[in-house]
């Protein structure tokens, strides 16, 4: 077949695809149906939809708004979901690995027992978000404001929490094991049982936290403020204090 016609051929069968996507898009945002991975749906308007089980995967939904939307076991694995406003969002079970959601909105959203692994939270707003018991190892949560929520039993392994912002969160039993948390606020954090082992927690806000029975082994806590903390049954073994303001008051050489 001469090049020209390949070329003519190529460019039939592209656009009746086009068609396609844009007509699934479209059925979509009429509510048609739950299945759209890959999706355009930049800003698009979801607010207290219900998305229970819908595959969204790898979906354009930045700058959407899904407020109050209902996204119980949603696949959003892959999604980009940049500015978008997720606040008192049901997204438990949902997973959300890889996501894109740098300074997306999840204020009082639920994603207890969401998949969080490897997502990118950058500036993410979770204040009171509930994420008990799920998995966010290896997300990048920098300088997110996470006050008040909740991640007991949750699992952080070597994610990034660096200058993220945790006063009164509770991550009671929570899995940081080697965890970034350099410069984060953690005043008044409940971090019972917790495991920080291998954490570099070095100029870290830690007044008034809880740290009982936690581990802190080989940690980096250099520099870090442990004023009125709690360290009763804390393992500090090979932990880097140096500098340390300790909760006596007294600096660790």
């Amino acid at each position: 077949m001469p090049h020209r016609y390949r070329i003519l051929l190529a460019l039939a069968l592209a656009v009746p695809a086009g068609i396609a996507a844009a007509q699934g898009e479209n059925e979509f945002l009429a509510g048609a149906g739950k299945s759209c991975p890959r999706c355009s749906l930049a800003e698009a308007a979801l607010k207290r939809r219900d998305l229970t089980n819908a595959d969204l995967a790898g979906a354009n939904l930045a700058g959407a708004v899904l407020h109050r939307a209902k996204l119980m076991r949603a696949n959003l694995g892959g999604a980009d979901l940049t500015d978008a406003n997720l606040n008192k969002t049901d997204l438990k079970n949902a997973s959300l690995a890889q996501a894109k959601l740098v300074r997306a909105m999840l204020y009082e959203s639920d994603l207890s027992a969401a998949d969080l692994s490897g997502a990118d939270l950058r500036e993410a707003k979770l204040q009171k978000a509930r994420m008990v018991r799920a998995r966010l190892d290896g997300a990048r949560l920098g300088e997110a404001m996470l006050t008040g929520a909740r991640l007991d039993d949750a699992s952080l392994r070597g994610a990034d929490l660096s200058a993220a912002n945790l006063v009164e969160a509770t991550l009671r039993r929570a899995d940081l094991e080697g965890a970034d948390l350099n410069n984060a606020g953690l005043v008044d954090v409940a971090l019972r049982e917790a495991n920080l082992k291998g954490a570099n927690l070095s100029d870290a806000d830690l007044f008034g936290a809880d740290l009982t029975g936690a581990d802190l082994s080989g940690a980096n806590l250099s520099q870090a403020r442990l004023s009125r903390a709690i360290l009763t049954g804390a393992n500090l073994a090979s932990a880097n204090l140096k500098g340390a303001l300790m909760p006596d008051g007294s600096v660790h050489e």
